[in-house]
């Protein structure tokens, strides 16, 4: 049996309304050696069943069920630890590929002899229309301006295993745990790669805009001190990725829709 390649971690909850168009963007990929392992995080809605449709044609898939909801980061490490793939890449459950990603982001990280890489990232609203804005990948991201800002979307990352495995997602609530461990893998290895190509589509929410600033401001905070960083320091570099951010929002949406 042919070893995989890339294991695709996709955490779900109640994701009925897009988990389809985010399996279906893993199926349409150029490369074809992938297994995806779904990781339901106690859904009540429809998302087991539409999941369990399209595995029963579709072997690279699995599907696991937390009994009781207990968070994304717990859903993504208990992927993590039944993956077999060179290379873990994460897809959440309401976000989209390029049907080439995989293959264009294997050929770049085999260039850079990446451990760790990801993509620019395009967006899309509630309802996939896309918008004009695409946030930029750098190419070789350092640890001191990823403190500065966080452009790792965590569905654009490509990992070796046996890196990710040594930096678990932290389950500390309010705590953006994708970033907690970007930072500490690329305090270790000096650099991510990024590929300047926006090969992930990441979806908007409707409530993701003045609602969930605080809440995400707190949560990058907690990332800093989960870095290591002491209340002041933590403090002071989330007043400075809370700048960068609100800018990036501003172009995005005055830039609007395709």
């Amino acid at each position: 049996m042919k070893a995989v390649t890339v294991s695709v971690i996709m955490p779900a909850y109640q994701a009925e309304r897009t988990i389809e168009e985010a399996i279906h963007s893993v199926q349409e990929q150029t490369f074809e050696n992938w297994e995806l392992i779904v990781v339901d995080d106690g859904s009540s809605d429809k998302t087991c069943e539409l999941v369990r449709g399209i595995l029963e044609e579709e072997p690279r898939i699995r599907l696991y069920a937390n009994e009781t909801n207990r968070g994304v980061a717990f859903s993504r490490n208990r992927g993590i630890s039944v993956a077999g793939g060179v290379w873990i890449a994460f897809l959440d459950s309401d976000d989209c590929w390029i049907s080439n990603k995989l293959e264009k982001q294997l050929e770049f990280a085999e260039e850079m002899k990446a451990q760790i890489c990801y993509t620019a990232s395009g967006f899309m609203d509630s309802d996939g229309r896309r918008y004009r804005y695409v946030m930029p990948a750098v190419q070789e991201l350092s640890y001191r301006e990823l403190l500065k800002r966080n452009l790792m979307s965590c569905s654009s990352v490509m990992v070796k295993r046996e890196l990710i495995a040594g930096f678990p997602f932290t389950e500390r609530p309010q705590t953006h745990e994708d970033y907690s461990a970007w930072l500490q893998i690329v305090k270790q290895t000096g650099f991510a790669y990024g590929l300047n190509k926006p090969l992930l589509i990441y979806r908007l929410s409707d409530h993701s805009k003045s609602a969930g600033r605080f809440q995400s401001a707190l949560m990058n905070y907690h990332a800093y001190r989960c870095a290591g960083y002491g209340p002041l320091a933590g403090a002071a570099m989330t007043l400075r990725y809370a700048k960068w951010s609100i800018g990036k929002r501003r172009v995005l949406y005055r830039k609007g829709k395709v």
